[in-house]
């Protein structure tokens, strides 16, 4: 250990005495250790942002979704409704929401206007990571307010005349009777042009009588969506599918349960930008090896002294080594500090085109990665010049 110690004593002086020369060099070092680290951390936020997309659309990796539909082309949508309560009450499922679409005439300045309409449970912001531009998502709390509540897209709340939420916005439902609904969040639209929509809690719905079927067809079952943990999903999808073909005598019951966002794209991109990097990083070491190889043949009379008061060679090659490995050692820290405070202010928002509702931690692999690499080019910037060094003979070191 002594030994060692002393040699990264003497490679950091070294480094000192060179500083001017090593600093110029090290650059190209520094610059692509950043682009590894910045560029791993940010493909393991690409892979958060597009597993958040997915689950907005899909739900949560381990949802599972169930529908019962009747096989006669008719059935009791409420008692469908009723036994999913059941299966989601005697499961225990944290996370359960009960999801269907319908129609209802919405009183707005311009005129009165039917209207699509989703209806959910206030689980459903959780499972499909709603995150409403204004206002707040439905809390379990408001399915027992005296008036329904909605989130609307941005295009309700254009025709509503409003700007904000400030205002506290409501609007004239025609359901089974007139009511007033109140407006307590808005989310993005979906696409350019979307049409207004709303979203309302299910018994809520139910209550007022706003769960209109536009086919015409009466109440339809809704879809049950279940977020489980993972080791749950398998046998709580057997168990569910039995339990509600056995409560609902002439429906179809089918259990599914969402598929994660592809892996395949975040390594692929990944590997590429890795790639690329890591030919910048032997650029840099290339650069390395020059200002090594000038600087031990003007340190040959040196190096002759040395050895002719004892250090072997193995003292000389590792001390010559160690000078390029502590130097791409510090360049590398510097690279993965200045990804991390890159990564810090980077608008992920803006550049993913989605809001990051868990941003993950810079990845501590990364900055490993990072260093291992310069480590790694300084070793082999050091070598060539670590043996050349060795190979010098005492006399002739001395007569140079």
């Amino acid at each position: 250990m002594t030994g060692i110690a002393g040699a990264l004593v003497e490679a950091w002086d070294e480094l000192r005495v060179h500083k001017l020369r090593v600093l110029l060099s090290l650059i190209g070092v520094a610059a692509a250790v950043t682009a590894i680290t910045g560029v791993t951390a940010a493909v393991d936020m690409l892979g958060q942002a597009m597993r958040e997309q997915t689950e907005r659309w899909n739900g949560r990796d381990t949802t599972i979704s169930v529908t019962a539909w009747p096989v006669t082309g008719s059935g009791d949508g409420a008692a469908a409704s009723a036994a999913m309560l059941d299966v989601v009450d005697r499961y225990a499922v944290t996370y359960a929401s009960r999801t269907t679409w319908g129609q209802v005439a919405a009183e707005l300045p311009g005129g009165a206007q039917v209207l699509n309409g989703q209806m959910v449970d206030p689980a459903y912001g959780i499972i499909h990571r709603i995150a409403p531009l204004q206002g707040r998502y439905f809390a379990p709390g408001d399915a027992e307010r005296l008036a329904p509540t909605l989130v609307v897209n941005e295009a309700f709340l254009a025709a509503l005349g409003a700007e904000d939420l400030s205002g506290r916005p409501t609007v004239v439902l025609q359901g089974q009777q007139p009511v007033t609904a109140e407006v307590i969040g808005v989310v993005p639209d979906q696409y350019s042009g979307e049409q207004p929509a709303y979203t309302v809690l299910i018994d809520q719905a139910d209550r007022w009588g706003l769960a209109v079927d536009p086919w015409g067809q009466g109440t339809q079952p809704p879809t049950l969506e279940l977020w489980v943990p993972p080791a749950d999903v398998d046998a709580l999808r057997e168990r569910v599918t039995a339990d509600l073909t056995a409560a609902l005598p002439g429906f179809q019951v089918d259990a599914y349960t969402s598929e994660g966002s592809p892996a395949v794209l975040d390594a692929a991109s990944r590997w590429v930008v890795l790639a690329v990097s890591g030919f910048a990083l032997l650029l840099g070491g290339l650069g390395l090896l020059n200002i090594a190889l000038v600087t031990v043949r003007q340190r040959i009379r040196e190096i002759g002294i040395r050895r002719s008061f004892g250090a072997t060679s193995g003292r000389v090659f590792f001390g010559v080594l160690l000078e390029s490995v502590v130097a791409t050692l510090v360049a590398g820290a510097v690279g993965v500090a200045l990804a991390v405070v890159a990564l810090d202010l980077l608008p992920v928002d803006r550049m993913f085109g989605t809001v990051l509702q868990d941003r993950p931690a810079f990845p501590l692999s990364a900055a490993l990665t990072g260093l291992a690499c310069a480590a790694g080019v300084g070793a082999l910037a050091g070598l060539l010049p670590a043996v050349w060094a060795v190979r010098v003979k005492v006399i002739d070191a001395i007569r140079y």
